[in-house]
């Protein structure tokens, strides 16, 4: 793996960045030039100026010179490295770790920390660490007079940097955690968008084709009876019969597959253009399971399970389909489907006899990107993106999920359910 990693969820967007830029250098200019002309402080105003106009300067060629619109972790890197150095010689100018301005050292590698990679982070967190340190230790002292009056115990001198790296440790922490399921939540997004573009693109397909089986409807059957009628016509002719004959069953095969292609122009939906209940999607998507799976689905439906159709729903088909295809793909032997319904709520209970969720995971069900601890249980269960999309399409469409192992079964539950109101919103 290379050193710096470029990826579309660890890129930072330039123009934001120099939106904060300028923020950062205009405070700078505001408050050295408070403190020298209405306070009447003593210090290196002129350096003070030329490290601030070093900030102008790289900002200027991110604007000029720079012309991408995202900058990758190698990039960022080096300018954040130069906003720590910039900051951290300004501060050295006007006091060390006794200037209170010293906590703005820590927003550059806090802002990284949400948006780059972990390489990158840890290297900056490293560099503002030793900027303390140095800053600690070598500096100017603070503004005349403040000078004159500022004595602190050692104690207190040394707990000023020890609170910084603290707090700078904390925040980049808790930035990273935050960051990467933020990141992993917008991949996983990403990849159901994706799925859900296939399904519309293959019911668009089936559309299409259902067009086309029926403008070729009329032709095939002209060629029929003409193949008939000449076969009638030269009967006698024994050289021609077995072409002729040919013809006609290649005509009636193609007959064939345009109609089955009219009734049904999506094999993976039996359903496309109808409105059903949700006994009907249950019944349907397991039908299609058991054209190639050995297990045993056993059904249960209650008697008086809501009969009420509604519309066609692409997410609830994928969302039921990728829960029960779930429980399929994990079971031992059976599958067990219970459809409740009444007046106030319809709810589903797909249940397994697999091995059910790994403990570890137990809690963060849902999320994208699980895996269990145990490396054996690894090469067993996926990355959890199929409960993932299922859990968010089934919860756009009102129902609540909620993922459990079984307690009455060795393997794993879900419970989707639905308020009735919710259902004739659909």
């Amino acid at each position: 793996m290379k050193f710096f990693e470029t990826s579309k969820f660890h890129t930072l967007k330039k123009s934001t960045y120099i939106s904060l830029r300028w923020i950062g250098i205009i405070g700078q200019l505001i408050s050295i030039y408070i403190v020298y002309f209405f306070l009447k402080f003593e210090f290196d105003f002129f350096l003070s100026n030329i490290v601030i106009f070093i900030g102008i300067l790289s900002n200027l060629f991110l604007i000029f010179v720079y012309n991408k619109t995202q900058l990758s972790d190698k990039s960022a890197l080096i300018f954040f490295i130069i906003d720590i150095f910039q900051l951290g010689f300004l501060i050295y100018l006007t006091g060390g770790i006794t200037n209170p301005f010293i906590v703005f050292l820590l927003i550059p590698s806090v802002f990284a920390s949400s948006n780059l990679g972990i390489r990158t982070n840890l290297l900056l967190v490293i560099t503002t660490i030793l900027t303390i340190i140095f800053l600690t230790f070598y500096s100017e002292e603070l503004p005349s007079p403040l000078n004159n009056h500022f004595h602190v115990d050692p104690y207190y001198y040394y707990s000023i940097p020890i609170s910084l790296i603290i707090a700078l440790i904390f925040l980049n922490y808790f930035a990273i955690v935050f960051g990467n399921e933020s990141r992993k939540r917008k991949e996983a997004l990403s990849k159901m968008e994706e799925v859900m573009a296939q399904e519309h693109e293959m019911l668009s397909l089936g559309g299409q084709a259902a067009a086309a089986a029926h403008s070729l409807g009329t032709p095939l059957s002209t060629i029929k009876i003409i193949s008939q009628e000449l076969k009638d016509q030269l009967q006698n002719r024994k050289d021609l019969n077995s072409d002729i004959e040919l013809l006609i069953s290649q005509v009636e095969r193609c007959t064939q597959i345009l109609k089955k292609l009219s009734l049904d122009p999506n094999e993976e939906d039996d359903f496309i253009d109808e409105d059903i209940n949700l006994r009907g999607y249950i019944s349907q998507i397991v039908r299609s399971f058991q054209e190639t799976s050995n297990k045993n689905f056993v059904l249960n439906f209650d008697q008086d399970s809501n009969p009420k159709k509604f519309s066609k729903s692409i997410e609830i088909i994928y969302g039921l389909r990728n829960f029960i295809g779930n429980a399929n793909k994990f079971s031992k032997e059976k599958i067990f489907i219970t459809l409740k319904s009444n007046n106030d709520f319809s709810e589903i209970v797909i249940e397994d006899d697999g091995e059910g969720y790994p403990s570890e995971i137990l809690s963060k069900i849902g999320e994208p990107y699980l895996r269990p601890f145990d490396k054996k249980k690894r090469n067993q269960t996926g990355l959890g993106l199929g409960i993932f999309i299922g859990k968010t399409l089934l919860e756009k469409n009102f129902a609540s999920i909620n993922c459990q192992n079984s307690k009455t079964r060795t393997g794993a539950e879900v419970n989707i359910k639905w308020k009735s109101q919710d259902l004739s919103k659909i």
